[in-house]
């Protein structure tokens, strides 16, 4: 086709639509100017406020949107549930009283039951006190030395001893001298008596020869001289007697002097060895013997030991709370047996709630410490929301503790724990829902 056939074709199409135009009225054009501005305006104006609002709130990607982790789990109070029971040793004991009541708060070390050995662990233990002073006081004696009584006593019986052995020793020198003076003198008028008897035997002797010799001359009779006979045998007689009581005083005499002498120093020997035994006494009473207070401290430090060990054994009669929480469940009462599986009470710090969620093994990689965590209450025992971050991930896999509801839901499921530390503000919240359960999602 050539350039004229494209001109004259271009022209006819003109022509053509110039004829199909109608003739349009002069205002036309400003109403369709109006109507045009009042649909944009409006649409404009809403444009302007939809994105101011979106300006308002915050900018949530998608990914945080949609990015978390799903857990069931249960409420506890930090440091677990504690349950006080009474020591194994006391296995069969019976609870006597019980100070506390559900839901009371307990402080560490206070004492909150006792068991019904307590009045005979109280008594050994007052029993053993006793015995603890008596101790001491038998040391405190010992310290202290022998009485000052006893000491004058002793002493008293020494200066006694003393004067009764002075007293024997005159009494005895005495009796001496008197005996020995008494044989002197004996000896003194024996001697002359012997003399003299024996200067009439003498005489007599004389006179028997003479009249002896005149008798044989015949100058006197025969009788004569058996009278001069019988005068010197009577002289004889008497002097032999003589010399007899005069040695048998003699031996007497000496014989009693010897005995004085002997009794003297026996009594002399036997007063001086009371008077050595009453000072050795005296000396053992004012002595204070290393041995004796060892004895004494060894028998003190004993009753202490005693004392201590019916003390520990009092102390497991007390049941104490071993941390500071509140009382969240009673499972013996006065006079019921202690359970050693169940214990006397439940103890647990509500003050700060953990959550623990059983996340599964196949998502635990993605948990991180410090991460946020919302919590609601699978059964509706608190309807709020409630916020923790992650503080600890468990080093075990087990099978699932909370179960879902949902009876098509896999029990055997293999789970690690997750513990949640709420925040402050929402720990008083759900303070007395210890094992509630609960849904977690933790935020990645």
């Amino acid at each position: 086709m050539n350039e004229d056939s494209k001109t004259s074709m271009s022209e006819l199409s003109t022509i053509k639509k110039e004829k199909t135009i109608p003739e349009r009225s002069p205002w036309l054009y400003p109403l369709s100017l109006i109507a045009l501005l009042c649909i944009i305006a409006p649409a404009v104006y809403i444009f302007r406020l939809n994105q101011s609002k979106k300006n308002d709130q915050p900018v949530v990607s998608q990914a945080e949107m949609i990015k978390s982790v799903s857990a069931l789990g249960r409420l506890e109070p930090q440091g677990d549930v504690i349950k006080l029971a009474a020591p194994p040793n006391l296995g069969g004991s019976k609870l006597m009283e019980l100070f506390v009541k559900e839901g009371e708060w307990v402080k560490k070390d206070e004492t909150i039951g006792l068991l019904d050995n307590y009045p005979r662990q109280k008594a050994d233990v007052d029993l053993a006190q006793e015995k603890v002073k008596v101790a001491q006081a038998n040391l405190e004696i010992i310290k202290a030395g022998a009485k000052i009584g006893e000491i004058n006593a002793q002493q008293a019986t020494i200066e006694r001893l003393q004067a009764e052995l002075m007293g024997k020793i005159i009494t005895n020198k005495a009796e001496i001298e008197r005996l020995q003076a008494q044989l002197e003198g004996e000896t003194q008028e024996k001697s002359a008596n012997t003399e003299r008897l024996q200067a009439e035997l003498n005489n007599a002797q004389s006179e028997f020869d003479r009249y002896q010799k005149l008798a044989q001359d015949g100058v006197i009779s025969e009788s004569e001289l058996d009278q001069r006979r019988l005068t010197l045998e009577t002289a004889t007689e008497k002097l032999k007697e003589a010399q007899a009581s005069y040695e048998k005083t003699l031996t007497t005499l000496d014989q009693e002097i010897i005995q004085a002498k002997a009794k003297s120093e026996e009594t002399e020997l036997t007063l001086e060895k009371q008077i050595l035994e009453a000072k050795a006494i005296l000396e053992k009473i004012k002595e204070i013997r290393p041995v004796d207070l060892q004895k004494a401290q060894a028998e003190v430090n004993q009753s202490l030991a005693e004392l201590k060990q019916v003390q520990e054994d009092l102390e497991l009669a007390y049941i104490k709370a071993s941390v500071s929480g509140k009382v969240l469940k009673i499972h013996t009462h006065p006079g019921e047996n202690v359970d050693q599986s169940t214990g006397i009470v439940e103890l647990g710090q509500t003050d700060q709630m953990l959550a623990i969620a059983e996340v599964y093994e196949s998502e635990i990689s993605q948990v991180k410490l410090g991460q946020r965590a919302l919590i609601t209450s699978e059964s509706g025992a608190f309807s709020q929301q409630i916020e923790g971050k992650v503080i600890e991930i468990g080093q075990q896999i087990g099978k699932k503790d909370v179960l879902n509801t949902d009876p098509a839901a896999d029990v055997d499921a293999r789970v690690v724990e997750v513990k949640i530390l709420l925040n402050p503000e929402f720990s008083q919240l759900v303070s007395s829902l210890t094992y509630s359960k609960i849904i977690v999602e933790i935020l990645l």
